[in-house]
């Protein structure tokens, strides 16, 4: 049985500040504030983003010379602060003192956001190559330069720009936390378990070995959500048609190309990845059909997607997914052992679930080479696959470290590569020490995850293109919606999963929709799992070579766009062939577990 562990750690923040009502926390936040407001004032007296003059070369020079590094180190500042406030409302969105200190802040977040919008019109109207050529400074943030200049043809007026990030904590980003805050707080009752749990332990059950466990808590999942679908859906509905409606004012053609944009790849890279996981569905079917006759049963529901085959009982303590995860780290750089040994000792783990706490697991940069991370463990090998995934985000923030804010800002895409790297040595590290019903058990938790990257997202990124297509004409119901979504995972599951027995409230689960600013936050998991796969079989057949150019990469991630990085280890991602070639090695997995079930 995957059972959760009882008591795990909780993350350090009082590296920051003692805690939120202290002294030091006042006068950090003032700190802050006072400096957002002389960033606006020093935007002010250089007219940045203000009229309609066009400074001529050595004007904008100056100015960008003398900007750029106080915008850096307000937007440091900033991070930290609001990074700092998160990780309380993160582990406990009933903490009202954390949930009043994100809304005091949020009106200097939305300063924030006016000013980049007027930094990113001003530089639209410079001439950037002249501005390029005279400055060292913008010359080393030349792809940053660029990337402003297409986005800024993108603005609305300067006082709509104001006015939509003025509106957006009571709009978009409000519903966003609504999504956030409700889903924490859901207490479920699940026959044959305890008291209520939260959603995320409910959610964990999954993994159980027992079939009437993962039944009960699947059923009591979906009648919660019932019970909680109207503000989910309101929410919904609300963020998807402010998207629409703000991507018609600056001219994008719709929220996809929008999505395409901010991750830096472009429509034929799209076309290539989804047509060459369309052609692997078959493959993930028959893995499907496979688990089922493994668990004994004609076929699969979606409670039984994460159910574990091989060894029952098969238990990963916390500590012993440390231990792994440190030796494996260790195998392929002492830097990385390093930021791991860091990570755990140094309590940048915030573990266990627990009522309040929000679901899944991210990482998040606190200051300088510091993160912090989020997971809820369970104690089956997907838990430390998860754990590993996370800490890979941090390493990538390591190899940030060194970068300015504005070249550090890497998109979704690229963000998933140290993370998938990472998760893939540990997999890859399971499976190469087990035999026997062991091995089966890790092989088939390796294949249950690229299931949900490549299946899954495929759902998802289906299901969203038409509830932004629908929305375009109005709201949808709670039946729509449901309907939707099942249609979806109907299509990418096909016959690997009982029909009658999937997940009509995966939009109201899944915070990945809840977000205004990125639209179609699911393609680039599948893009960064199956880039990352891509980069692991480099590492593979040559590891000193890669090794050299690998940290390097990790650190240009916000300084090329998708294509051009990927050109450094000879891929190209505009083609088909380097997406199949990704999934071809999950097929000869899928080949590997089809005998050993058969």
């Amino acid at each position: 049985m995957a059972a959760v562990a009882p008591s795990l750690p909780q993350w350090d923040m009082s590296v920051v500040f003692p805690d939120l009502q202290s002294p030091q926390f006042e006068e950090g936040y003032r700190a802050a504030t006072v400096a957002i407001d002389e960033l606006a004032a020093l935007f002010d007296r250089l007219a940045i983003g203000v009229g309609d003059r066009v400074p001529s070369a050595d004007e904008a020079t100056r100015a960008f010379d003398e900007v750029l590094p106080r915008y850096d180190a307000v937007l440091r500042q900033a991070t930290t602060l609001y990074a700092y406030i998160s990780a309380f409302v993160a582990t406990n969105s009933r903490d009202v003192q954390a949930q009043a200190a994100l809304s005091r802040f949020q009106p200097r977040l939305v300063v924030l956001t006016q000013l980049e919008t007027r930094l990113t019109a001003w530089i639209g109207a410079l001439d950037v190559e002249g501005v390029i050529a005279a400055s060292p400074l913008a010359a080393a943030h030349c792809y940053t330069l660029q990337l402003a200049r297409e986005e800024a043809s993108h603005l609305m007026s300067p006082e709509a720009e104001a006015l939509a990030a003025e509106l957006s904590p009571s709009g978009g980003d409000a519903w966003g936390r609504l999504h956030q805050d409700l889903t924490s707080q859901i207490a479920v009752r699940v026959e044959g378990q305890d008291g209520e749990l939260p959603m995320s332990a409910v959610r964990n059950l999954a993994y159980d070995s027992d079939r009437q466990v993962r039944r009960r808590a699947y059923e009591a999942e979906l009648a919660a959500w019932e019970r909680h679908a109207l503000p989910l859906a309101a929410a919904l509905n609300s963020i998807k048609g402010e998207t629409n409606a703000l991507g018609r004012r600056r001219r994008w053609p719709s929220a996809l190309d929008r999505a395409l944009s901010s991750n830096h790849i472009d429509r034929q890279t799209l076309d290539a990845m989804l047509l060459a996981a369309q052609e692997s569905l078959p493959t993930f079917r028959r893995y499907l059909r496979a688990k089922a006759g493994a668990l004994g049963v004609e076929r699969l529901a979606w409670y039984d997607i994460e159910a574990p085959v091989g060894a029952q009982g098969m238990v990963w303590t916390y500590e012993e997914a440390r231990a792994l995860i440190e030796e494996q780290f260790a195998g392929y750089s002492l830097r990385m052992r390093d930021l791991a040994r860091r990570a755990f000792g140094d309590r940048w783990i915030d573990a266990g679930p627990r009522p309040g706490k929000v679901g899944g697991g991210f990482c998040m940069g606190l200051r300088g080479e510091e993160s912090r991370i989020l997971v809820n463990y369970t104690q089956a090998f997907d838990g430390v696959s998860t754990l590993a995934h996370e800490l890979g985000h941090a390493y990538h923030t390591l190899n940030l470290a060194t970068r300015t804010m504005l070249q550090r800002h890497t998109p979704m895409t690229l963000a998933e590569t140290a993370s998938t790297f990472c998760e893939t040595v540990i997999r890859q590290a399971g499976l190469a020490r087990s035999s026997g019903q062991e091995r089966l058990g890790l092989l088939e938790a390796s294949l249950q995850g690229h299931c949900q990257i490549v299946v899954d997202i495929y759902s998802r990124f289906l299901f969203e293109q038409r509830l932004f297509e629908a929305r375009q004409e109005r709201e949808l119901s709670i039946a729509e919606l449901k309907a939707m979504i099942l249609q979806a995972q109907r299509e990418a599951y096909g016959d690997g999963l009982d029909p009658e027995l999937l997940h009509p409230y995966m939009w109201a689960v899944k915070g990945h929709y809840y977000s205004v600013n990125s639209p179609f936050y699911n393609f680039p998991y599948m893009f960064g799992a199956l880039f990352g796969l891509g980069l692991y079989s480099r590492f593979q057949q040559q590891p000193d070579a890669f090794r050299e150019r690998y940290d390097e990469l990790l650190s240009a991630t916000g300084m090329a766009d998708a294509a051009s990085l990927a050109e450094r280890f000879g891929i190209d991602i505009r083609s088909p062939g380097f997406w199949r070639d990704s999934l071809a090695v999950i097929g000869a997995d899928v080949e590997q577990f089809v005998a050993a079930v058969g």
